[in-house]
């Protein structure tokens, strides 16, 4: 290479001053320039706006176009994990032949001592499907070349050298991603980037340990003293080591399986994101002097060979445990963090990461899932592991189960996730996966797509050993189910998302309903109704049926609730939002079933008509009578039969002493604010229904005084005390509803008027 084209392309690097120079710019969304006065006008008509003004010159900004700001995005990203020079702007180019006018131009070149990165950078305006063959194919083909010229610029240096496809709204094809794999280039999409983005956030330069990781595994490190002293012992059935080991040593081979899309190929993973206040509070902590004397917990992957460990000499006799010397594998990735990672990078930018020791205990090639159980044993008695991240968790770890129910569980939660993080998906990014943070548009929990789908018939229903009923699409296993499952989905919620492309967009702000986990949740259920009647009444077999040909038959009966949503006032929204717990988002599933069936008559599930006729609060006034009556009644008639045997006393004796106290209470503080004497209540006025059934079974209450009479018709043999009084304890729970918004049901209101006839209507 000749000497002048050496030094131009040197030249076109940044570092130390500079860099941070260049870095501040790039770290902007707008770009800016100084213009005289005259040109104002043009650069306006070019979309600049007049940012500042000064006495000689204009300061104009302009927002930048969206491939440069994806460049400038990912260009920051390196430059803060600490990469040392980087290429000072988007005319970087290099010779990739002998002919060096021949050249290649580079988006994003970085490098430190040990390492070189060329990044080429694809964005588009909304999610959409690659085509990169020709860029991919020209890339691969002057892969080499490039790799020549690196060679040729830094002599004294031998770099490990990646290339990395970086997209921002593209799914990758197949043939894509097959192409990728062919030359060796690495692919990282927006979920990737924005992995590393938040661990530099919080790691800072530290962040590179996990890039390099991922991008080096299995490279040998060649400077690194792999010799450790170590105990060799077993616990559990498995090998372990035990030994201190400086942390820069360890963070050179270590690797934490965060759960993230950017580790998705390592699935099963299981750690929480390193949290920066945690981290930084442990690094004060060191440097203060402090120490951790409890072990970090790993796991050495050695791709299945044994691990090297040289026995001393001199050992204990009849211990199980021997001592010696542990060889490391002196690789990147090779040492997976599953307890401890706070204590670990708490030493990453510590002055004593080389000088300090730290202790660990090492497992051999533990299999995944035994790494997942291992990290919830261990969390299960310290900070609990949140009920959404153990649901990611279970997704893998529970797909293998030789329990069916479970398979089945880690099917439901692997389609939630799924949705969530497939890019072709409607719901990409509107699921909380992990321990990523809820915002109005990502609301939706992994636990409101299982249960929408426990309460379809996609899958039908299993016991331990065996299917019990076939559902629609199940295909005898997890992964045949989820291939022929996942694309009908995401079909469905296609076709409404594209129908009402505003409402979909607003999450939950405002009057959002459409995305939010009540109606989510109901949407799951219809799909499975209208696939049951359709297989039912139209022959189609979604098990063997392509999903374009059951999306056909499916549009028909989605219509109308595409209509339903686009006629819904935002008052209406307001409110149907307000549908909490199951009898809410039964409400709304069952409004969505009955606005298909206005329309498509033949359609028409179990359970709908009963469902309104119940909903309809036809039965509420004549139920509020019914129970104001038998409350009447049982307060005089247990008073009188309570007088009839304890006499005066009969408050005292013939109570309970925690009804007692409790009524006396109520009454003392009811009264405080009454000042007419004759309008304060009694402690017996303070009673509810379930008080008199405690009444009724204290002591020998039942046996003495109301056995005889509160004993419903045909349940005289049989059954103790408690169970003959199961009816008051219903009594008392359908009082408790709030007969303003609550709807008795006809099964409801037939038990009350049963009551009624027998306890009233008799006695009159």
């Amino acid at each position: 290479m000749k000497e002048e084209t050496k030094q131009n392309i040197l030249n076109s690097l940044v570092s130390g001053k500079s860099l941070t120079t260049v870095l501040s710019a790039k770290a902007k969304e707008f770009m800016f320039e100084s213009v005289q006065n005259e040109l104002v006008t043009k650069y306006e008509t070019d979309g600049w706006v007049v940012y500042k003004r000064y006495k000689t010159s204009i300061r104009m900004q302009r927002r930048k176009p969206m491939d440069m700001a994806f460049e400038d995005d990912v260009w920051t990203l390196f430059a803060r994990m600490g990469f040392s020079f980087l290429n000072k702007d988007r005319n970087f180019r290099l010779p990739y032949s002998n002919d060096e006018k021949l050249t290649q131009q580079i988006d994003i070149f970085v490098a430190d001592e040990e390492t070189i990165l060329i990044i080429e950078c694809k964005v588009a305006g909304n999610p959409k499907q690659s085509n990169f063959k020709e860029t991919i194919e020209a890339i691969g083909g002057k892969k080499e070349g490039l790799i020549t010229t690196i060679q040729q610029l830094f002599p004294d240096t031998k770099y490990k050298i990646k290339f990395i496809f970086a997209t921002k709204n593209y799914y990758l094809s197949e043939q894509d991603n097959a192409r990728l794999n062919n030359y060796g280039i690495i692919h990282f999409d927006e979920e990737t980037l924005k992995y590393y983005r938040e661990l530099t956030k919080h790691l800072g330069t530290s962040a590179k340990y996990q890039l390099l990781g991922s991008i080096f595994e299995g490279q040998t490190i060649p400077e690194l003293d792999n010799r450790i002293p170590a105990i060799k012992g077993k616990m559990g059935g498995y090998t372990y080591y035990s030994f201190s080991i400086e942390p820069e040593k360890l963070l050179k081979i270590g690797y934490v399986l965060h759960r993230n899309k950017a580790n998705r190929k390592l699935m099963p993973t299981y750690q929480r994101l390193i949290k920066k206040s945690r981290l930084k509070s442990v690094q004060n902590f060191v440097d203060n002097g402090g120490f951790f004397p409890n072990s970090i917990i790993i796991n050495i992957d050695t791709n299945g060979k044994s691990v090297r460990f040289d026995s001393a000499g001199n050992q204990v006799e009849k211990s199980i445990s021997r001592i010696g010397i542990l060889h490391l594998p002196k690789k990147y990735r090779s040492a997976y963090i599953i307890d401890g990672q706070h204590r670990l990078y708490g030493y990453a930018n510590s002055p004593y990461k080389a000088t300090n020791c730290i202790p660990v205990v090492a497992f051999i090639n533990l299999e995944r899932t035994q790494q997942v159980k291992l990290f919830m044993q261990i969390n299960e008695n310290q900070k609990a592991v949140p009920k959404n991240l153990r649901n990611t968790l279970n997704s893998d770890l529970l797909w293998n189960s030789e329990n069916r129910t479970e398979q089945i569980k880690a099917l439901k939660l692997q389609i939630a996730l799924s949705l969530g993080e497939e890019m072709q998906s409607p719901l990409y990014d509107r699921i909380i996966i992990g321990e990523n943070i809820k915002s109005a548009t990502r609301c939706i929990t992994i636990d409101t797509i299982k249960v929408g789908l426990d309460r379809g018939n996609f899958f039908g229903t299993f016991d331990k050993d065996s299917i019990k009923t076939d559902g629609t699409f199940y295909k005898g296993n997890n992964d045949a189910t989820l291939e022929r499952l996942f694309p009908f989905i995401v079909g469905c919620f296609d076709y409404i998302k594209n129908n009402l492309p505003e409402e979909w967009a607003k999450g939950d702000a405002d009057d959002g309903f459409l995305t939010i986990n009540a109606n989510i949740e109901s949407l799951l259920r219809l799909f499975s109704d209208i696939v049951d009647h359709i297989v039912k009444a139209k022959g189609v077999n979604p098990k063997v049926d392509s999903t374009q040909n059951v999306m056909q038959e499916m549009v028909f009966y989605l219509d109308p609730i595409i209509d339903f949503y686009k006629n819904l006032t935002s008052e209406s929204k307001i409110e149907l939002k307000k549908s909490y717990g199951i009898a809410g988002r039964t409400k709304v599933w069952r409004i969505l079933q009955r606005e298909i069936s206005k329309v498509r008559s033949d359609f028409h599930p179990d359970g709908l008509d009963k469902y309104w006729k119940d909903e309809d609060k036809r039965y509420n006034e004549d139920s509020f009578r019914f129970i104001r009556d038998i409350e009447t009644f049982m307060k005089e008639d247990f008073k009188t039969k309570l007088e009839q045997v304890y006499g005066s006393q009969w408050f005292k004796r013939g109570v309970p002493k925690a009804v007692y106290d409790k009524a006396n209470q109520l009454a003392s503080e009811k009264n405080y604010e009454i000042t007419d004497v004759s309008e304060e209540y009694s402690p017996w006025d303070c009673l509810t229904l379930i008080d008199y059934r405690r009444i009724a079974t204290y002591g020998s209450n039942w046996r003495d005084i109301f056995e005889k009479y509160y004993t419903k018709p045909g349940e005289e043999k049989g059954g103790n005390k408690e169970a003959k009084t199961e009816w008051m304890q219903k009594l008392e729970r359908i009082r408790n509803n709030n007969f303003h918004t609550y709807s008795v049901k006809e099964e409801e209101f037939e038990f009350l008027s049963e009551l009624h006839k027998w306890l009233i209507e008799t006695s009159d």
